[in-house]
């Protein structure tokens, strides 16, 4: 796989060393491989550098194209069915997957909305410190679209 993309450096790294390097001065990767177990601690630490587990998409491509975008936080049992949860992670795993079926301007329209309703700082989940239900921050989001 990597003979065909000709633009990426290929480097190798221990996991301890990855996540002193991540937390120190993430700019340093645009794009991570790596096993399921390395790739579920990995994604737990950015996680944590950019607001929690609410906020990570995730979207797992293989060869030959196929795709499986999803939020990367697990079922969140002590707030199920409370109208508590972020959504934005799951919003953004669907942006990854437009801009994986090159809906580029629907993914920009998504994200921006998403972006601008956060920077806002109206309409928060209790995650992000606000007091939103998951109802009117998806609703928040929806009226900047």
């Amino acid at each position: 796989m990597i003979q065909k993309c000709t633009r990426i450096k290929l480097g190798t790294t221990l996991t301890s060393l990855l996540n002193k390097q991540l937390v120190k001065n993430p700019a340093l990767f645009d794009v991570l491989v790596m096993p399921n177990l390395y790739g579920d601690i990995i994604s737990d630490l950015c996680a944590g550098l950019i607001g929690g587990l609410g906020l990570t998409p995730s979207c797992n491509i293989g060869e030959g194209g196929i795709a499986l975008a999803e939020a990367v936080h697990g079922s969140a049992p002590d707030i199920a069915g409370k109208n508590l949860a972020n959504p934005t992670a799951l919003m953004l795993s669907a942006v990854t997957m437009l801009r994986h079926l090159e809906l580029h301007d629907k993914a920009d329209q998504i994200q921006n909305a998403i972006l601008n309703t956060i920077a806002e700082g109206k309409y928060r989940t209790a995650d992000l410190g606000g007091t939103s239900t998951t109802t009117d921050f998806t609703k928040a989001i929806c009226d900047h679209l």
